[in-house]
């Protein structure tokens, strides 16, 4: 597939008052709009074509949920099968031929060791409800009621699971280390800083003063997304993983983000070959479409009916998409092909950092990758700059990169704790010749703000 160049911007048209109406109509909570002030109006694939004419290269994929891109064939297959055969649309929670396909091909995604013995649960059709539905979960199988959380974290926008999300206040959630490479919380970083995490982690929960009552759970993401691309390594879940085994605490893995290949294998738990108790499944799953499920060990299975429903827990049309995009994966080594295009991707964008010192760090799995952009003129924010500290984060870079961008075609999304993390979510179906379009794009939209006489301008949050 031929990368098509951005066509000429149209004259101010139709789009103009769309985006003015969303301005006037729509709430301050609006997101992604601000800062991507396009009208799309058709999308195959990975490219989106505005009201105004322009095309744009999609690396943001509906924050992950697009693992086959916009539209795909299978995808509009599946749902256009269930459309013409007359079959309801809407069943709350009742068994259908379309629901079994689902959760058959699902269960054959799964580690074995997992799936072997497991349940599911039919959420309502957003992750942060799954998260919910986690929770409510392993309170209910232990009696307990406290979390365990990490610091960066993100699990949704309800009142749970943004209690387990990084910088909530006044919760009763533990919140504990989680290992970072460049911005290591105790200043080693590597192996050395993933074992102190994990040392604070058992000494606080074997601490008889520490403070911290027994737990429900320990909810934690292989890679955090919205932290800011930080993947976690391997021997620290593993650690995670004997560690909630031996104090009975049940381990939930969000793969919301992670999920359906997107980190080079089909999930990110299999990276460190741990099992969880608790899967929390979401974005990709759906095909484009809303859906999210739990999957768990059939011993925490504790539930009496009703202890989690919702109306919408049994949307046909997103289990036909799903079934067929779970199906499109596996069969087509897609995980695989996003692990080898991710590690060239990696290697490419971590050679710009020798000409661009604003590149702090650049990291991630398969088709999940950060750029974190630092001022490196400025002190570090802690520590003493001979032990290595990073230059701070530098907000308004990243913010003008983004809009640098959008005017070359490249739809890019920002994340990290400061909103300093260019991050890069394209689907699993990328070519060869978009994976180049992609970096070149990138580079150059990076140049252009680096000169940028305004970018300093743009400090503060966009999301």
């Amino acid at each position: 597939m031929a990368v098509t160049e951005p066509a000429p911007v149209a004259p101010p048209a139709a789009h103009e008052g769309i985006l003015r109406r969303q301005a006037l109509r729509e709430s301050a909570a609006r997101t992604y709009a601000r800062s991507l002030p396009i009208v799309p109006v058709r999308a195959r694939g990975m490219t989106i074509e505005g009201a105004d004419g322009r095309r744009y290269l999609d690396c943001l994929s509906g924050a992950g949920t697009l693992a086959l891109g916009h539209n795909h064939p299978v995808v509009l297959e599946a749902i256009r099968k269930v459309i013409d055969s007359g079959a309801p649309l809407h069943v709350l929670d009742l068994a259908t031929p379309v629901k079994d396909a689902f959760t058959t091909e699902l269960f054959a995604t799964l580690p074995r060791q997992f799936a072997d013995n497991a349940r599911i649960q039919f959420c309502g059709p957003a992750g942060t409800d799954a998260v919910e539905a986690a929770f409510k979960l392993v309170r209910a199988a232990t009696g307990r009621s406290e979390l365990l959380a990490f610091t960066g974290a993100y699990h949704g926008m309800t009142a749970g699971a943004l209690a387990a999300s990084g910088g909530a206040p006044d919760v009763s959630v533990t919140r504990l280390p989680f290992p970072q490479n460049y911005r290591c919380p105790f200043g080693a970083g590597g192996e050395r800083g993933a074992d102190l995490a994990a040392r604070w982690t058992e000494s606080l929960l074997d601490d008889p003063k520490g403070g911290v009552p027994a737990p429900a759970g320990m909810i934690l993401e292989p890679v955090q997304g919205e932290g800011g691309v930080n993947p976690a390594p391997d021997g620290w879940l593993r650690r995670m993983r004997e560690i909630t085994t031996a104090r009975s605490i049940p381990l939930i893995a969000d793969e919301v983000q992670t999920g359906v290949g997107r980190t080079g294998t089909f999930w990110a738990v299999e990276h460190s070959g741990i099992v969880p108790d608790v899967m929390v499944l979401s974005k990709a799953i759906g095909g484009s479409l809303p859906l999210a499920v739990i999957v768990y060990r059939s011993e925490l299975d504790v539930w009496q009916p009703g202890a989690h429903a919702g109306t919408f827990r049994g949307n046909q049309l997103a289990m036909a998409a799903g079934a067929a995009t779970l199906a499109h994966v596996r069969e087509n080594g897609l995980a695989e092909r996003a692990a080898t295009l991710g590690a060239r991707m990696l290697a490419r964008l971590q050679s710009l950092g020798a000409d661009h010192p604003s590149i702090g760090d650049v990291r991630g799995r398969g088709l999940m990758i950060g750029i974190e952009l630092v001022d490196p003129e400025a002190a570090p924010l802690a520590l003493a700059a001979e032990n290595g500290s990073p230059p701070p984060p530098d907000p308004a870079l990243a913010a003008a990169v983004q809009q640098e961008c959008l005017h070359r075609g490249l739809i890019v999304e920002l994340g990290g704790r400061h909103d300093a993390v260019v991050r890069l979510l394209p689907p699993l179906t990328l070519t060869d010749e978009q994976a180049t379009a992609v970096v070149d794009r990138l580079a150059d939209a990076l140049r252009a703000a680096e000169r940028s006489p305004y970018r300093r301008a743009a400090a503060g949050p966009t999301r």
